[in-house]
């Protein structure tokens, strides 16, 4: 058995968050609802007339899709900001509150919080995130060992 790889996991529930963030915001044009208008409707002019709400959560799903799944043509991947977990556990608190404000976009904000869980936990344990998207970090022993 291989061990766990926790950015690798975390990318995975982030880009499920990304895609369906990107969901709800172009569903939240259609129908415009705050999920906490229950409570109050003084946030209901972040979704009505202005869809200010929902293009937030289009551009930060589309931010999140990009910084996950890096093209080579952008010339992201290779960059300091994709290789940072700090910048991902300083700006996906954002997404997850701006999906969570969202009526269609609670389920992505509860999943950018398990994947921040997750970022958190590898995090901690020291893991980076390598410069060639999915591929694993380079042992830094020159021997070639035995088991």
């Amino acid at each position: 058995m291989g061990k766990l790889i926790k950015n690798h996991w975390a990318r995975l529930i982030v880009l499920t968050a990304a895609l369906y963030q990107i969901a709800a915001a172009l569903e939240g044009f259609f129908w415009p609802k705050i999920f906490w208008d229950f409570l109050t409707t003084n946030l209901d002019p972040a979704v009505r007339p202005v869809p200010i709400l929902q293009i937030l959560n289009l551009l930060l799903g589309i931010l999140a899709l990009a910084w996950e799944w890096p093209l080579p043509v952008f010339a992201f991947a290779e960059s300091a900001m994709h290789r940072s977990i700090e910048a991902r556990l300083a700006v996906y608190p954002l997404s997850a509150l701006a999906a969570l404000l969202l009526y269609q976009g609670t389920n992505p904000g509860i999943y950018y919080l398990i994947g921040l869980g997750v970022y958190f936990w590898g995090f901690s344990e020291g893991e980076v995130v390598c410069p060639d998207p999915w591929s694993l970090p380079r042992r830094k022993t020159g021997r070639l060992g035995r088991v």
